[in-house]
């Protein structure tokens, strides 16, 4: 875990890898000032967290917390396995866009504002 909500399990995780951790950061950061519990993971490797003992890895993600929200500005493929049926994976879809790096992040959804949108959304949901 890089940040957590102060007090109890978390209402929404992030989880995120690389550059986008810092996305995953500020939209927790956000949340917690609407009163919102998150908690953002790194997860730089998924080999090295399916290795750690089941205890680890419910403690990192507490099945009972629903509301995932993976970031990767690359392949959205094989993050299902880590946010559930319920959770949400903002990622790349298609192939060939071409604009400066602010203005794609934004048009794809890369940016904390639509994280905390898409947690919300969860959040309303289950």
């Amino acid at each position: 875990m890089l940040a957590d909500a102060p007090g109890s399990n978390p209402e929404v995780i992030f989880i995120a890898t690389g550059s986008e951790v810092s996305l995953a950061v500020d939209a927790h950061e956000k949340l917690l000032t609407q009163g919102i519990r998150s908690r953002v993971v790194s997860m730089p490797s998924w080999d090295i967290f399916e290795n750690q003992t089941q205890d680890y890895r419910n403690s990192v993600l507490p099945p009972d917390v629903k509301a995932r929200v993976v970031v990767e500005q690359a392949s959205t493929f094989g993050w299902e396995r880590y946010v559930g049926i319920e959770g949400s994976i903002i990622g790349m879809k298609t192939f060939g866009a071409s604009a400066p790096l602010k203005e794609l992040q934004k048009k794809f959804g890369f940016d904390p504002e639509m994280l905390v949108a898409a947690g919300k959304q969860l959040l309303s949901r289950i």
